[in-house]
């Protein structure tokens, strides 16, 4: 409950009526009595007194209110910096704490129900459609997942209700690709065509799965790159035969639907009963992935819907790292809440942004890029900086890395060349992985687009007290429908 504060502005000038207006009435009142030789002092006039002293007193009780409520002296402007974001001002610290209370802190009694229901889901998935060996010229599905995501590695915001998860695939038995990174038609080093061999006896032996899956490149030498649309659609036909067969399992408790939207396999899933804790409906991304070795997979590039590129994602190397981080810094750190302010100061800020606008604020300032400059701030600070204490200093040291790549136009992939000498010494990429060009993550958008972002990300900063106010709603521990008994206990 708020506490009430006495606001002196009003306080002291009715005080001061008051007190006037009582010593009024006094005196009128003493006008109609009789004059005696003990009222007042001799030779003063009736009431003179009195009314002296009301005056005297609402003047000083004035004057007390003005020299409480009137404002100190103004302070000096600081000095105009570079344009980064301003230290934070007496009550930030505050304002930060309770808006991730109340909107950015997940419950991790609905966040461990959900991660668990959704592997149950995601696991009789794979099973249903698991090759026990390489195809002979098809495509399979392996048989197993690989989690990864912000909802995964502690730092998701809001709701449990968007998961991440790679479907490893079978390459039909003979077929070798070999990463081709750089070319056309994009010139970002971390895109690759996952080419056949030269004059490859492989697929002219296998025509059907040729001009199913395959795009001659090279006509002159006869080599094929995997086309990503084709693995994609052959995935979604896939996963939708797999859906049928288990969803009698789950048709008690929840609704399943399966959809193939802007080059995504969408899995959502519908609560019927308390199924999933809280009722919350969510929406699982399948993502097809082919191996590459040491726990790092090939993925279809959606920023080249049509183009039969290939970018690299490494989870196990990634997750090897945080586990890392995470034992070198403080019992109590703020370094999950720290990336958590970052994304919530990101949503904010793209909240009054039109739909063309708002796409390129959402693609720079992805999840993926903050954690990219998330984790290179913490490679380059010491463990002690993160104390839960700083956790305003260190949120601001992450805005501001953000937008002086911004103004350099790059933000370099971590793993994928770039600055990976910051990496410790037992994490390496694979072979086909670790020798691709370094990976500039903004290489796709023009430096207006990208000055647009970093000035509204310092405008968001500057006035994120006025953000808030005008923000969402507050939270309710519900998430959506029936309350969940256990997250207002926590």
């Amino acid at each position: 409950m708020a506490a009430y504060t006495l606001n002196l502005r009003v306080f002291w000038p009715l005080a001061a009526a008051a007190t006037l207006i009582t010593l009024l009435l006094l005196y009128a009142s003493s006008l109609g009595d009789p004059p005696s030789a003990s009222d007042g002092c001799p030779g003063w006039a009736p009431g003179v007194t009195p009314l002296a002293l009301a005056l005297c007193l609402a003047i000083l009780l004035l004057l007390a209110g003005c020299r409480s409520s009137c404002p100190g002296p103004a302070r000096p402007n600081p000095p105009p910096g570079t344009g980064a974001p301003s230290r934070a001002g007496p009550g930030r610290k505050e304002l930060l704490e309770d808006f991730y209370e109340r909107h950015v802190r997940l419950s991790p009694h609905v966040l461990g129900h959900s991660k668990a229901h959704v592997a149950e889901l995601v696991g009789e998935l794979v099973r249903a459609g698991r090759a026990h060996a390489p195809p002979e010229a098809s495509l399979a599905l392996r048989g197993d997942f690989v989690q990864i995501g912000s909802s995964y590695e502690e730092h998701k915001v809001g709701r449990p209700d968007c998961f991440d998860i790679l479907v490893p695939l079978r390459l039909p038995r003979g077929l070798k690709l070999e990463p081709h990174c750089g070319e056309p038609p994009t010139s970002d080093p971390a895109l690759c065509g996952l080419e056949t061999p030269r004059r490859s006896e492989w697929a002219r032996r296998h025509r059907a799965f040729t001009d199913t899956f395959l795009v001659a490149e090279r006509v002159e030498n006869t080599a094929y790159r995997l086309a990503t649309g084709a693995v994609l659609r052959w995935f979604y036909s896939a996963v939708q035969r797999c859906l049928s067969a288990v969803r009698y399992r789950f048709d008690q408790r929840c609704v399943l639907g399966l959809a193939l939207q802007d080059d995504r396999v969408l899995l959502r899933l519908t609560p019927r009963s308390d199924y999933v804790c809280c009722h919350i409906s969510m929406s699982v991304r399948l993502i097809p992935a082919l191996p590459a070795g040491d726990g790092a997979y090939w993925v279809a590039a959606s920023m080249c819907a049509g183009t039969p590129l290939w970018t690299a994602y490494l989870p196990r190397q990634e997750q090897r790292l945080l586990g890392w981080l995470k034992g070198r810094l403080p019992p109590a750190s703020c370094h999950l809440k720290c990336l958590q302010m970052a994304k919530a100061v990101r949503d904010l800020g793209g909240q009054v942004l039109g739909s063309r606008d708002g796409d390129d604020w959402r693609l720079i300032l992805s999840s993926y890029s903050l954690k990219m400059a998330w984790l290179r701030l913490l490679l380059t600070t010491s463990p002690e900086a993160w104390e839960e204490s700083r956790l305003v200093e260190r949120l601001e040291d992450l805005l501001r890395c953000v937008r002086d790549g911004l103004q350099r136009r790059s933000l370099a992939h971590l793993f994928l060349g770039g600055d990976a000498i910051l990496l410790p010494d037992f994490l390496s990429a694979p072979r086909p992985v670790k020798g691709t060009a370094p990976s500039d993550l903004w290489a796709r958008f023009s430096p207006a687009t990208l000055d647009l972002v970093s000035a509204r990300l310092t405008y968001s900063w500057t006035n994120l007290h006025r953000l808030i106010r005008l923000g969402r709603p507050q939270r309710t521990s519900s998430g959506r429908g029936v309350p969940c008994k256990h997250v207002d206990s926590e």
